[in-house]
């Protein structure tokens, strides 16, 4: 299969994309929130802020100790990337020769503290990289400041059975959200006024990502600027009425995977990783298709994760090896089989994958090959801040759709304390929303 289909972007949204999403920590020693277990040996040190968990950093020191030998991995706290990686290239001190982390990993550090790395992604050319990731990993400069890696996306996954549910003449591949409520409601009403789809809403569930990055684009085409907006109090009374074709018990769904494989739920929204092993006892009775589209696109929220050379790495040489190894397609879709992160560089998936792997590979590629797609993004610039924002959509969602509050005062309300987050980070806004270069994001 060929990487993932991707739209090009302006200059504008490269530079409106580009500041902090999450940050990792940093010395080696002395910084808390930072496990350097596995760190031994002289070879190249990578920092990552992604594939923390156990059995994530567990699966990638393994694909790192095949594809270049010597690695030693440090996982990072996702709040302090950017006040420690400054800190040691102003010191002098810089302890990593590799940053593995999300797009706004890089954003928020920029070429001050970014090694360019144009010539190692003119090497890659042939790859098949997408050029939309190209033009993010340029940070609006015209050069590369590191080099896209991975990358993954929430979609929808489905037991077969519950297609013939589905409205007339509806494509599973191509709903609109009218028509994934209409679904919801006929599959409940055919199993005795039981529910059959869930959501993430549990404490550790994704809920406000399926908000922020699929509804509110979906509905208003932005997320910010109109987050208080009469199409706005549009979409959720359609978010309470799906709601009320949704398993109560979703309240306590982290990882939607879970119920869906023990027949709790038959139809879930999640993130790709949390969704894998649903079908793994039964992938011939599963699809995945893509999240629905709303009368202004269809929303999604892409994650990006890239690899760059701080400023002042011990061996920039070898970490430009390092990025050559992990840009192997097979070292790709090894991570792909373990960590359930999609590559980025051309990569026939093999017959051997994880036949929910497959599922989900094409659901992504339909979802960002429509033509109405619209590209969200998390908050970008908040850093240690990004929680609270995301507080706020949950918060939302627990006052409007569990608690039955008045959908103005509410968002009314939570604008406000978006505006004051927004105000003492002195950020411009993110995709979707549209912004004048120098102008702080204002909420609408």
């Amino acid at each position: 299969m060929a990487n993932l289909h991707t739209s090009s972007i302006s200059r504008r949204d490269v530079l409106r994309w580009g500041a902090a999403l999450t940050a990792a920590a940093p010395a080696l020693t002395a910084c808390t929130g930072m496990s350097t277990s596995g760190v031994s040996g002289d070879g190249p040190r990578m920092v990552t802020t992604q594939f923390t968990p156990v059995d994530e950093s567990r699966n990638l020191r393994a694909i790192l100790g095949k594809a270049y030998p010597g690695v030693s991995l440090v996982l990072g706290d996702a709040s302090q990337l950017g006040t420690q990686i400054r800190s040691q290239a102003d010191s002098g001190t810089m302890k990593f020769d590799l940053i593995a982390g999300l797009h706004g990993d890089f954003a928020q550090l920029g070429p001050e503290y970014l090694t360019d790395v144009s010539g190692l992604m003119r090497d890659l050319d042939g790859s098949g990289i997408a050029p939309t990731f190209k033009e993010l990993a340029g940070l609006g400069t015209g050069k590369s400041w590191y080099v896209p890696w991975c990358q993954a996306a929430y979609v929808i996954a489905a037991r077969k059975s519950m297609l013939e549910h589905l409205p007339r003449g509806a494509d599973v591949n191509a709903l609109t959200y009218e028509q994934y409520l209409d679904w919801a409601i006929a599959a409940r009403r055919a199993h005795g006024n039981k529910p059959q789809f869930g959501l993430p809403v549990g404490p550790e569930g994704l809920v406000n990502r399926f908000v922020q990055g699929h509804l509110y684009p979906s509905f208003t085409g932005a997320g910010v600027t109109r987050f208080r907006g009469d199409d706005a109090v549009v979409m959720w009374k359609y978010l309470k009425e799906l709601w009320a074709n949704t398993v109560p018990s979703s309240t306590g769904y982290d990882f939607m995977q879970e119920p869906l494989a023990s027949g709790e739920v038959s139809v879930a929204w999640d993130h790709v990783s949390r969704l894998v092993r649903a079908p793994a006892d039964s992938p011939d009775d599963w699809v995945m298709a893509p999240c629905p589209s709303g009368p202004a696109g269809r929303g999604y929220m892409a994650v990006l994760l890239g690899l760059g050379i701080p400023k002042g790495a011990p061996d920039p040489k070898q970490a430009r090896d390092v990025i050559r190894a992990m840009s192997d397609p097979g070292v790709q879709i090894d991570l792909l089989r373990k960590n359930s992160f999609f590559p980025v560089v051309k990569a026939e998936l093999p017959s051997s994958l994880p036949p929910a792997i497959r599922l989900e590979a094409d659901a992504v590629e339909a979802q960002q090959g429509d033509t109405r797609s619209i590209l969200s993004l998390p908050p970008v610039g908040l850093g240690q801040r990004d929680g609270e924002m995301s507080k706020i959509y949950r918060d939302a969602f627990t006052a409007i759709v569990l608690e039955g509050a008045d959908i103005r005062r509410t968002l009314d309300a939570e604008a406000k304390n978006m505006q004051r987050i927004l105000d003492e980070a002195k950020v411009p806004c993110w995709a979707p929303d549209p912004v004048e270069d120098g102008a702080l994001c204002r909420v609408g």
